[in-house]
């Protein structure tokens, strides 16, 4: 099978529209899967933490998954209360009956223009008016078909041409992604502090992390992201305007995005998020001022490049590639799951002070600042010397 004719099918209004009636409950399916696995994995005592509660940790997950996909699934799908409309989704959305409506008419018109005796060609057509055509079937129309104005409007509606974006079509396909992304992250930073609330177990300090990581997640895994790949397709269409370069094929404006994307999101995203973090977030909720690195709260780790999945399929919508905008929502739901939990990855298993890992478990218990600032400050050497209670909750 050719390249070209898989990218047709997985474009076809047809599959497109599956694939968006499928979302929810994939969505729904893997975010619940996760979320009990998550709850009940063995909780062992390391870097001086307790064995988490698992039912406390379940309704928390619960709550934090169910906000997430719930703001995800009315940003792109927009409100109804008893028929009527309260606000429009973000993604276009065709009842499946009026997608065959429009094939139907489309393919009719086509044939009351043209005079095909072919049986194949024919029965290929009336699968087009209910049904997405197969691989074989599209192969069969494109090759046999001849080039005519009528065959231009046929394939227009059951076999569309990825879409060329202009300049402001691209910076509002831009605002559009930002804004898919922006709603779930949203979503898990309000069931995150919502959960602690439930829980009890709420404090300034884990509503700051939530804050942090959602503004972490929203900076360097989409917003900055989508401006590097609107950015660096805006200059090369300007290039190819000027006859500077030569018109881009799809796949080479794929490259030209995920070198913007590269350039802003990937290298650039994380340090602007933990300087943002560090010099406006931390202030906001009282903590004092430190003088550690940039990342000495929040550092890159090998699940963010996995995140960056997202970005490819920035990337290809940016292309042309709509196949791949119903999965954004599974894509950015792990965004907003981590901004829930309100996730840190200070390695507490590095060399360091004692102290340090004794203040992080005690911060992770709620004790207040008052209660650590007692503690003797001490170093790893000295390990000995805290007292034996501060060991046993060290161990």
């Amino acid at each position: 099978m050719k390249i070209s004719t898989l990218c047709k099918y997985i474009d076809q209004p047809m599959i497109l529209n599956k694939l968006d009636q499928k979302m929810p409950a994939l969505l729904i399916g893997a975010g619940g899967t996760f979320g009990i696995a998550d709850s009940f994995r063995l909780n062992k005592k390391k870097d001086g933490h307790k064995p988490v509660d698992e039912k406390q940790k379940f309704l928390k997950n619960m709550i934090v998954i169910s906000s997430t996909i719930g703001a995800s699934l009315l940003g792109t799908r927009g409100l109804k209360i008893g028929g009527k409309k309260i606000f429009g989704g973000l993604m276009e959305r065709v009842p499946f009956s009026e997608l065959q409506k429009v094939q139907t008419e489309a393919v009719e018109k086509f044939l009351q223009k043209t005079n095909i005796k072919d049986q194949n060609i024919l029965k290929a057509l009336e699968t087009a008016k209910l049904k997405e055509l197969s691989p074989k079937q599209i192969d069969l129309l494109i090759g046999n078909l001849p080039k005519s104005p009528e065959k231009e409007d046929l394939f227009s509606v059951i076999l569309p041409e990825k879409k060329n974006l202009n300049s402001k079509e691209i910076f509002s396909e831009i605002k559009r992604l930002s804004l898919l992304g922006l709603i779930p992250v949203t979503g898990g930073v309000a069931g995150g502090i919502i959960a602690d609330k439930t829980t009890h177990t709420d404090s300034k300090k884990q509503t700051a992390n939530k804050v942090k990581e959602g503004l972490y997640q929203y900076l360097a895994n989409i917003f900055l992201c989508n401006v590097g790949a609107g950015t660096a397709l805006f200059l090369s269409e300007r290039l190819e305007k000027a006859n500077k370069i030569k018109p881009l094929t799809p796949m080479k404006k794929l490259a030209v995005i995920m070198a913007g994307i590269t350039a802003t999101g990937i290298v650039g995203g994380s340090y602007i998020a933990n300087y943002v973090s560090k010099k406006c977030i931390n202030p906001l909720f009282g903590e004092k001022k430190n003088n550690k690195g940039i990342y000495n709260e929040r550092k890159p780790e090998a699940i963010d490049i996995a995140l960056h999945a997202d970005d490819i399929a920035t990337a290809g919508i940016l292309s042309g590639f709509k196949w791949i905008e119903p999965a954004l929502p599974f894509m950015y739901f792990v965004s907003g799951y981590r901004a829930g939990i309100g996730y840190r990855n200070v390695n507490l298993k590095s060399k360091g002070d004692a102290r340090e890992k004794y203040i992080q478990h005690r911060m992770n218990n709620d004790i207040t600042p008052e209660c650590i600032n007692k503690i003797k400050p001490v170093t790893t050497k000295n390990y000995k010397f805290l007292n034996n209670k501060q060991k046993a909750e060290l161990k």
